[in-house]
């Protein structure tokens, strides 16, 4: 069975734990140190991103609306006398304030073809978080696992929710039935690409007539599939059996 939902006291504990380990990394780094998994941006870019998105995500789910907003994230820059760490822990400090008082079912716009709830942002936030922290240790030669409950939710949500929505770097046509298992968490999931579209299928179900033999899979454990799904790491760091060019068809970002 795809296990595809947490819960938010779930995500909120992620980023408790996500949260501190970006901001330690950052404090390690340079400023002007290049972020090796970001082309183009430095230590200094992915710390006021990160700010900028806890910013605007804090004012989407304030509203109670599920209007769309009509911007997206501006980038906010430290005021006089503030570091970009400073900025970015008194933006994640007042999310997370408003993560704790949040109801998940209160009304609140996302970019998904989901309902449009509020629980959608703590995990879209624990991700986001999670992913980043990544990044930041690689910049200083780090660069630990995602922890492997949420790196599984993580590949879940590609799969469920940003795939879906249209959130790949390229478009092709692939055509064909993709299998992911992540060896350290007992779960696989099952993708069915068309063209543009995608479906995740539910492996308790009896498929369709259509032929789901998958053609590709894919075994590793869930932080590196995760990380491979958001183009971090490459596929052939996994195993990989199958027809590896439908694994374009994965990627987001």
């Amino acid at each position: 069975m795809n296990k595809l939902h947490g819960t938010k006291d779930f995500w909120i504990g992620a980023l408790r734990v996500e949260g501190p380990a970006f901001a330690a990394a950052i404090a390690e780094a340079p400023a002007d140190t290049p972020v090796l998994s970001c082309p183009g941006w430095t230590v200094t870019d992915l710390t006021r991103h990160l700010a900028s998105v806890y910013r605007w995500v804090h004012g989407n789910v304030s509203t109670n609306t599920v209007t769309p907003p009509s911007l997206h994230s501006e980038l906010v820059e430290p005021n006089p006398g503030e570091t970009d760490l400073q900025l970015w822990q008194q933006a994640y400090d007042e999310l997370m304030v408003r993560f704790d008082a949040l109801d998940p079912e209160a009304p609140a716009w996302n970019w998904a073809p989901q309902p449009k709830k509020a629980g959608f942002w703590p995990r879209r936030i624990a991700h986001e978080t999670a992913l980043h922290r990544w990044d930041a240790q690689l910049s200083i030669g780090a660069g630990d696992p995602i922890e492997t409950k949420l790196a599984a939710d993580g590949v879940s949500e590609v799969l469920d929710t940003c795939l879906p929505a249209g959130r790949r770097p390229d478009h092709g046509q692939w055509h064909g039935v993709v299998h992911l298992s992540a060896s350290d968490a007992g779960q696989e999931w099952f993708l069915r690409l068309r063209g543009d579209g995608v479906a995740l299928l539910d492996t308790d179900t009896i498929f369709d007539d259509h032929d789901h033999h998958a053609r590709v899979q894919v075994v590793g454990t869930a932080s590196d599939l995760l990380l491979a799904l958001w183009g971090r790491v490459s596929f052939d760091t996994l195993a990989v059996t199958g027809e590896r060019a439908l694994l374009a068809g994965l990627r987001t970002g």
